[in-house]
């Protein structure tokens, strides 16, 4: 009997988050004295993935890290949040001046305060994810596999590559398109479900998107170039989801805001766990908001996502 084909792969970026707390940003030029710091494993596609474990999907992550100390950190966390590595390559290299040494494994610096947060990546050995692992990933997990869930902070022709190839194996594919940037057209029909918040569909789109009714207007620009479902998240202002069947707004879960870092990670794993799971997009939706409530309630990347019996009791409420 053929494995069950449950299984979400994500194909995206691993990084160290260096994270630094204060009261406030400083301003440029001023050097500002903090409340505290965290190291620990980040990358929306390391995030993501582990949002997906802890919503109860296997979760194979398809990415790269550099063999320095950042490298088997990440990588251990990653495991230990029941992450498959089967597909994440360490890279080796040469050092910037040109000696022998090492890929740095990605990083991001992450400044935060008053629950907002500003963000710098590097993105290290993040930049040598190649075709060759995405082949080998296709092969042994294609007919294993629902949902694939990928991300911006990639090498676009990967990015590109991956959802060509999801699309070609029948499999639904999430674009979270972070870091928005611009996007050929040629992807637009081999994409399921777009889900940027209002910031990136502003980007990608170049319509203004401030309310649920430019959200919904925003929506259609992706429906009409082919996607199947547009979800324009809002932050506290909920979400609108756009299909070719219509429009539906979705409330926000009221939390109080603590960090809300990997606020949208948590969304999208849960999101794809769900859909990966046989439910529909509006149930599907509606336990990725409340993932991404319970998560902005708590400091970090990773070790701020929601499990499965969080969200449970969330929406039990």
């Amino acid at each position: 009997m053929p494995a069950p084909r449950d299984g979400v792969l994500i194909v995206g970026s691993i990084n160290a988050d260096l994270t630094a707390y204060s009261s406030r940003l400083p301003q440029p030029g001023e050097t500002f004295t903090g409340d505290a710091f965290a190291l620990g494993l980040g990358g929306k596609g390391a995030n993501q993935a582990v949002a997906v474990a802890k919503a109860g999907a296997a979760a194979h992550m398809v990415g790269c890290v550099g063999d320095d100390r950042f490298g088997s950190l990440v990588t251990s966390s990653l495991g230990e949040h029941g992450v498959r590595l089967e597909h994440v390559r360490t890279v080796a290299g040469d050092s910037a001046d040109g000696d022998a040494g090492s890929t740095h494994t990605g990083i991001a610096h992450i400044r935060v305060a008053g629950g907002e947060n500003d963000i710098v990546i590097v993105a290290g050995a993040n930049a040598s994810l190649d075709e060759a692992q995405l082949d080998a990933a296709f092969a042994a997990l294609g007919d294993r596999v629902a949902v694939m869930l990928t991300q911006l902070e990639t090498p676009l022709e990967i990015t590109l590559a991956a959802v060509r190839r999801a699309h070609d194996a029948g499999i639904t594919v999430i674009l979270d398109p972070a870091p928005a940037r611009a996007l050929p057209e040629e992807i637009w029909p081999l994409v399921d479900i777009i889900k940027p918040n209002e910031t990136e569909a502003a980007l990608l789109t170049g319509l203004a998107v401030d309310s649920a009714a430019s959200a919904a207007v925003a929506g259609r620009w992706f429906v009409e170039r082919g996607v199947d479902a547009a979800i324009i998240t809002m932050a506290g202002a909920g979400s609108v989801l756009v299909t070719a069947e219509g429009v539906s707004e979705h409330a926000p879960i009221a939390v109080e805001v603590v960090d809300t870092t990997a606020a949208g990670d948590a969304y999208a794993g849960h999101l794809a766990a769900s859909i990966a799971a046989g439910l529909g997009i509006d149930e599907a939706i509606r336990r990725a908001s409340a993932a991404g409530a319970v998560t902005v309630t708590r400091r970090g990347a990773s070790a701020s996502l929601a499990s499965a019996a969080e969200v449970d009791a969330l929406l039990q409420g």
